[in-house]
């Protein structure tokens, strides 16, 4: 199973992908240099495998490339901000 994370900017989302199958995403809202993730979702058929820690870490890395504050309004992708310290930095407060 190869798992691939990419930017889908004209969807909004991070899509990850399990041999070309979309297996999940992470929807967000971008205003100059804040990307807020607003919601994540893991198709039912991918679920504890692990795959919505593979996103999150996918695009919160992808995030930190480009510059971007993080505001998780989403409760996935804060939890697992929570759940690692190393992306707190990220978060924008606003």
């Amino acid at each position: 199973m190869a798992a691939v994370v990419t930017d889908n900017p004209s969807a909004l989302r991070y899509e990850i992908r399990v041999d070309d199958d979309l297996a999940g995403f992470a929807a967000y809202g971008r205003l100059h240099d804040v990307i807020t993730f607003t919601h994540t979702e893991i198709d039912p058929a991918y679920e504890g495998q692990g795959l919505g820690s593979t996103l999150a870490r996918a695009a919160l890395d992808d995030a930190r490339a480009k510059g971007l504050r993080v505001r998780p309004h989403c409760p996935f992708i804060r939890s697992y901000i929570g759940r690692h310290p190393e992306y707190a930095d990220l978060v924008d407060p606003g």
